[in-house]
């Protein structure tokens, strides 16, 4: 089995982004039974979409956890829905910047994680990690590919999803104004735990009592 874990690349004038620092750091480990695979995309909203498809192909995981940069945030945000919108509100690392349109034309409003996501907030909360669930994913490029992972997934029984990671503590201490920020080893082992939970928790555990892998209208 696999479990196929994405970061992405700095953006933003930054030159470190812990959602690949992280991913990168479990890629080989053993968690549940499954081997993780770490793919660092670019951020970009041509780019990132055809590096995870290109991902889901060649390791056909079980599981898929992609991980985001969200400065700012103070504890991980594990993500509850994709919603079908581009509004970016800065350049991507390509020099574009797509306004008020669909990830999709042809796709529902939204999709929901299929993640055990209170199972995994729960568990993280239990281990000391500050963690919690969050209804926004943005509408930069981590959006998009949380959008496009529920969309190419829908109806395959993998269980899916985003979660945004706070900065490191280097970013932190050159950002103005102040913003959170958490270490790379504690951010490191949140998300092998969350992985783990993601890989054993049962039907039951899913979210909210909804069919998690349904779009919305």
């Amino acid at each position: 089995m696999n479990i196929l874990i994405t970061g992405f690349e700095p953006f933003g004038g930054e030159v470190i982004n812990p959602s690949w620092e992280v991913a990168r750091s479990l890629h080989g480990q053993v968690i549940g039974g499954a081997t993780v695979h770490a793919r660092c995309l670019p951020t970009s909203f041509a780019g990132a979409p055809a590096a995870l498809q290109a991902a889901l192909a060649m390791f056909r995981p079980q599981c898929v956890i992609a991980l985001g940069q969200a400065s700012g945030r103070a504890e991980v945000s594990i993500e509850r829905v994709a919603v079908n919108l581009i509004d970016a509100r800065i350049p991507d690392n390509a020099g574009d910047r797509p306004q008020d349109v669909p990830v999709r034309v042809d796709a529902p409003a939204a999709y929901f994680s299929t993640l055990p996501i209170k199972a995994m907030r729960d568990a993280l909360r239990a281990a000391g990690h500050p963690a919690g669930l969050s209804l926004t994913a943005g509408a930069f490029v981590c959006n998009q590919l949380f959008f496009e992972l529920q969309h190419r997934l829908a109806g395959q029984g993998v269980r899916s999803g985003f979660i945004h990671l706070p900065a490191l503590p280097e970013q932190a201490a050159r950002a103005q104004p102040v913003v959170p920020s958490m270490g790379l080893a504690a951010q490191i082992d949140a998300i092998r735990l969350a992985a783990a939970v993601a890989m054993e928790a049962d039907e039951s555990s899913r979210a909210a009592g909804l069919d998690e892998g349904a779009p919305t209208a």
